[in-house]
């Protein structure tokens, strides 16, 4: 038997001669199995590393077919971007008929594991992903391709496995924010971003980067910070802005870490946009309902689920191979409001 290959109760019944019944039973610890035979085919199953297929045990007995059910993991449910990515992906898998498993990691790598084991239990077929922040280690993604479950990436996408992936033109989006801010008079800019074990970090502070080589200006250390979220952008601008020469724009990778930014820059008694310019990512509902109203680049979050579910729904019926490696990218736009002048 091929060990990537998931055992079922028929090739346990096989090897030891019993029947799929008596399998069934033992491994629901039914006394009508005897405890001798029960400990003997348990043992087995786990040295194999059998896992129930729940999923058709509820539909054994029923009269309603089995739906298409594609498994999708988000890092966490309160992100716009997120939830604009999830209704990508239920529109494209509901306009092919398929429904839509989701469960939360939290950015925990050790609850991703447990997700992707839930997933595979429950015989999915095809598993939609943005890795949590933490995750490091990937044999759960590739545990799941080796057992033939399709597998494609999005936002956050894993070098370490190989498999399909959707990503938005992060770098190019980040490069375009920072020349914006250089041609309306910036040339002091500040980077706050996420942790760069996430390839998209790397990918956007790459672009601000660049985009700073281009403009003949060199990034300052002390001007770039890991910090991705409002409460820490509250608390580490005061200290940015109390320095002796202090950054005159801040480009920040997401639009929350932006608004954190925003407000504490304005209690310190600055003007935005005239004392300082800031951009952000993402173009959630939140960056209209700041003030001034955030310029930012839209990541157009609907887009990038329909390509995912797109990509996963055409190798789990075939119209690409299950062994090919499909990357595609959603382009950015730049939307300027009143943050920047």
């Amino acid at each position: 038997m091929n060990e990537t290959t998931p055992i079922t109760m028929k090739d346990i019944a096989r090897e030891l001669g019993v029947s799929v019944a008596t399998v069934s039973r033992a491994l629901k610890d039914s006394e009508q199995i005897s405890l001798k035979q029960r400990e003997r085919i348990k043992a087995y199953a786990r040295e194999h590393h059998f896992t129930p297929n729940f999923l058709a045990e509820s539909l054994r007995h029923s009269r309603v077919r089995p739906q298409k059910i594609i498994g999708v993991i988000v890092p966490q449910f309160t992100h716009f971007y997120f939830s604009s990515i999830l209704s990508g992906i239920e529109k494209e898998a509901t306009a092919y008929g398929y429904s839509i498993l989701v469960a939360q990691s939290n950015e925990q790598y050790d609850r991703e594991v447990r997700i992707c084991k839930s997933f595979y239990e429950h015989k999915v077929c095809g598993v939609i992903v943005s890795q949590a922040k933490d995750t490091q280690q990937y044999d759960h993604f590739q545990s799941l391709i080796d057992r033939g479950v399709p597998l494609v990436f999005y936002d956050r996408i894993c070098t370490g496995v190989n498999a399909s992936r959707v990503v938005v033109d992060d770098y190019m989006g980040a490069y375009n924010a920072v020349t914006h801010l250089f041609n309306t008079g910036c040339r002091r800019i500040a980077y706050f971003g996420s942790p760069m074990t996430l390839q998209i970090s790397r990918n956007r502070y790459n672009g601000y980067h660049d985009a700073l080589l281009k403009q003949g200006l060199q990034p300052r250390e002390e001007w770039i910070r890991i910090c991705d979220n409002r409460h820490d952008a509250e608390s580490i601008t005061p200290e940015i802005l109390s320095q002796e020469e202090i950054p005159d724009a801040f480009f920040a990778v997401n639009d929350e870490t932006a608004i954190g930014i925003l407000y504490t820059a304005k209690r310190m008694g600055y003007r935005v946009p005239e004392d300082i310019s800031l951009c952000g990512f993402t173009n959630a509902p939140s960056s209209m309902s700041c003030d001034p109203m955030l310029t930012t680049v839209e990541q157009r979050g609907v887009s990038l689920g329909e390509e995912a579910a797109n990509i996963l729904i055409s190798q789990v019926e075939g119209t690409l191979p299950r062994d090919h490696v499909e990357k595609r990218i959603v382009r950015t736009r730049l939307i300027i409001r009143g943050t920047t002048r």
